[in-house]
């Protein structure tokens, strides 16, 4: 995905991010306001309040004392929101990084992991439009073999994005289609392969054996591949997308995390400690279902966004 953003990119994230922003800033700011210097009390307040939208208690209780160190003017909201801004993208610095299949090999390889729910197939279109408007070759594998509404609605993204579709009866091998789909690839000159991957947690092992299966024959086809191996998570199950992080990031190989549905949820905060968490970075998020909605993730431009600031000018 290009990094060059639309116009009204930031709005659509600030409004994505409302129900984050309002709870967190009325709340903290109010503290402020109350309480010049902040005693032990303000300061508890302060990291319960940041613990409700999910940052969670190590990196509440970080934030919370870089905001106490800080001197606000009687009733200047917009500074207490400044420095909240900071201190939520000092949390995330380094946490960042671009996602352009178009930069590297060919055929570039992307295979998407995550629960079902997540909003991982959505995600896969959306990339998919992203690309051919570009001017790539894409070609969409339906790799969740086992739900035939995950194939079918891959279907309707390819029709949209004007993609290339491959996919299999269900219940076929989702392996052995990964193969073919990479020799396909080879063979017609794509620029880019998107597999979607079953996202069934009943029987995590077996889920994992059967993605690191789907990468073994991938490898065996494209060296180097999968190029990009991108977990998707949903904002909206709070602390159960920390612990996906977890189950997914210590055995597919995860590249680089995509947090969907952040509209959704008041507590955005989340965010915040999966990157903190993961040995990957967030590459992309979304907020909306619309095809723009999903965009690079920039930590200070979250950041603002989360406390309800406009964007700095570059």
């Amino acid at each position: 995905m290009s990094d060059t953003k639309k116009p009204g990119w930031f709005s659509r994230l600030t409004q994505g991010l409302s129900k984050t922003s309002q709870q967190l800033t009325e709340q903290v700011t109010s503290v402020f306001v109350a309480n010049k210097a902040l005693d032990a009390a303000a300061l508890e307040e302060l990291e319960d309040m940041l613990i409700e939208s999910d940052f969670g208690p190590q990196i509440s209780a970080t934030i919370a004392e870089k905001m106490a160190s800080k001197k606000f003017a009687e009733n200047d909201p917009t500074a207490v929101k400044e420095a909240l801004a900071e201190a939520i993208a000092d949390e995330l610095r380094g946490r960042e990084e671009g996602f352009d299949p178009l930069s590297g090999p060919k055929p570039n390889i992307v295979l998407f992991v995550g629960v079902n729910g997540s909003g991982k197939t959505t995600t896969l279109g959306k990339i998919a439009a992203s690309l051919t408007a570009r001017g790539a070759k894409v070609l969409i594998v339906a790799g969740d073999t086992f739900r035939a509404a995950a194939v079918e609605q891959l279907k309707v993204w390819a029709e949209r994005a004007k993609a290339d579709f491959m996919g299999r009866k269900t219940g076929a091998d989702a392996a052995g289609l990964a193969y073919d789909a990479c020799v396909r690839a080879k063979e017609e000159g794509y620029d880019v392969v998107l597999i979607d991957t079953a996202g069934r947690l009943q029987n995590k092992q077996q889920l994992m054996d059967e993605l690191l299966k789907i990468v073994r024959v991938i490898k065996k086809v494209i060296d180097g591949a999968p190029h990009e191996t991108l977990l998707v998570l949903d904002a909206t199950v709070g602390r159960n997308a920390l612990a996906q992080e977890q189950i997914f990031g210590r055995q597919a190989f995860v590249s680089g995390l995509v947090m969907t549905k952040l509209d959704g949820t008041a507590r955005g905060g989340i965010l915040v400690p999966i990157a903190k968490a993961s040995d990957a970075p967030i590459k992309l998020i979304g907020v909306g279902e619309d095809i723009e909605d999903l965009q690079p993730f920039r930590a200070r431009e979250f950041a603002r966004s989360m406390v309800g600031l406009e964007p700095l000018s570059e």
